[in-house]
């Protein structure tokens, strides 16, 4: 702490002190085997010692309390607490006294004090108690200034500050991924590391999705009937650990049919994170609202609706398929089918689909069948808008597993 201390004698002594939860003592451990010198000493005065549990004293678990004796670490998404305390030191009655206290950070000033309204006398050997709290939420260099002033018998009006500095660090390393499907959902992959030097109980990792989608949590297992973690009971994160998040967003029916043809930029959602250290500290941190960049399907989008898993070999099947205009103009398309060494279409080629409008779609059902057994590729499907003669190819569409008629039954 950088403390300015008053240039002058005053009547009145200002003290500060952080509140913060005591910790468990843990005992060092000392001790020897049997036939060296010391003995059975070592482990005759690790049982008498108080502050070890009886019947594991070699375990470094302590039964005491012990209070802070630093100011200690802050972490962002913390409360700061404090108790300020206003004495007067003289044999006088001292008036008019004001205590105020404010937070410096990098970015703001704020006023933590309770009252803003001065206390008319202090009498010899009294004082005046405060607590603050306050929620950090800037990492970096922060300053308590704290301030007094009051009015003397003979009508002086004096005044004099203190000054408290901290760091506010960072407790969670957060990094995320984004996975974009075909069918229009996205995956996310939240990676929180605890770079804190103490365990961490994580009370709630919940993602809080943006107006344009639902979101499911995949964090969880049904276990005879019942929701479990797959972190196990016990959600607790060892320092520099690390604990990997998954979250999946679907349009929500409004937005669905415009899913495929949004661009740029999108906002997902933020998450929000709660957890609790030592002995139930709580902290909770929200991030910025997460985006990703939309992927760019060009002007014409293909897409899967429908396909079955397993089909049989040289037996016609039926596909679902969605066009959807990406562009700014109207296109008048014509579908074409071309078959591959294993991919056999049913139907005409080269029919027309008719005038598609801007972010407007249609759904298309097709035939086709496979010659060759094992996992094929649906490919061969082309695109030709007339009026600018483009034609767009669809290869690798999705796969599809082709057995003996045999094999299935």
């Amino acid at each position: 702490m950088d403390v300015n201390q008053p240039k002058q004698e005053h009547l009145l002594a200002l003290k500060v002190m952080r509140l913060t939860k005591p910790t468990l003592f843990t005992n060092i451990l000392v001790t020897c085997e049997e036939r060296d010198l010391p003995g059975n000493l070592f482990n005759q005065l690790m049982k008498d010692d108080p502050s070890t549990v009886k019947g594991a004293e070699t375990l470094m678990l302590g039964e005491m309390l012990t209070l802070p004796q630093n100011f200690g670490n802050i972490f962002l998404g913390e409360t700061f607490s404090s108790y300020i305390s206003v004495h007067n030191d003289s044999n006088q009655v001292v008036k008019d006294i004001l205590v105020k206290a404010d937070l410096q950070t990098s970015s703001q000033r704020l006023n933590l004090s309770a009252s803003s309204a001065a206390v008319a006398e202090l009498k010899p050997d009294c004082c005046i108690d405060d607590v603050i709290h306050h929620e950090v939420k800037e990492i970096g260099t922060h300053i308590l200034v704290c301030a007094v002033s009051y009015t003397t018998q003979t009508g002086e009006k004096m005044y004099f500050r203190k000054f408290f500095k901290f760091q506010v660090l960072k407790p969670l390393d957060v990094k995320t991924k984004f996975y974009n499907a075909e069918t229009d959902e996205v995956f996310l992959e939240a990676q929180i590391q605890n770079i804190t030097t103490s365990p961490m109980f994580m009370e709630k990792v919940s993602l809080e999705p943006s107006m344009m989608y639902n979101v499911a949590e995949l964090n969880t297992v049904d276990t005879a009937g019942e929701s479990e973690s797959t972190f196990g009971s016990r959600t607790y994160l060892q320092p520099m650990d690390t604990r990997q998040y998954l979250y999946c967003l679907k349009p929500k029916q409004e937005f669905a049919e415009k899913a495929g043809v949004i661009k740029g930029v999108t906002v997902i959602g933020k998450l929000d994170i709660v957890w609790k250290t030592n002995l139930g500290e709580r902290g909770r941190l929200q991030t910025s609202q997460l985006q990703r960049m939309a992927p760019g399907y060009g002007d014409v989008r293909l897409s899967l609706e429908t396909i079955p898993d397993t089909v049989n070999l040289e037996e016609p099947f039926d596909i679902t398929c969605k066009i959807t205009n990406c562009s700014e103009r109207t296109m008048d398309l014509v579908l074409e089918m071309c078959n591959t060494n294993s991919i056999h279409w049913c139907g005409v080629s080269g029919r027309q689909l008719g005038k598609l409008h801007p972010s407007s779609s249609l759904h298309l059902a097709l035939t086709l069948l496979s010659s060759v057994q094992g996992l094929q590729s649906v490919s061969g499907l082309r695109l030709t808008d007339t009026f600018l003669k483009r034609t767009y190819e669809y290869d690798d569409i999705a796969q599809v597993c082709v057995v003996s008629s045999e094999v299935k039954q």
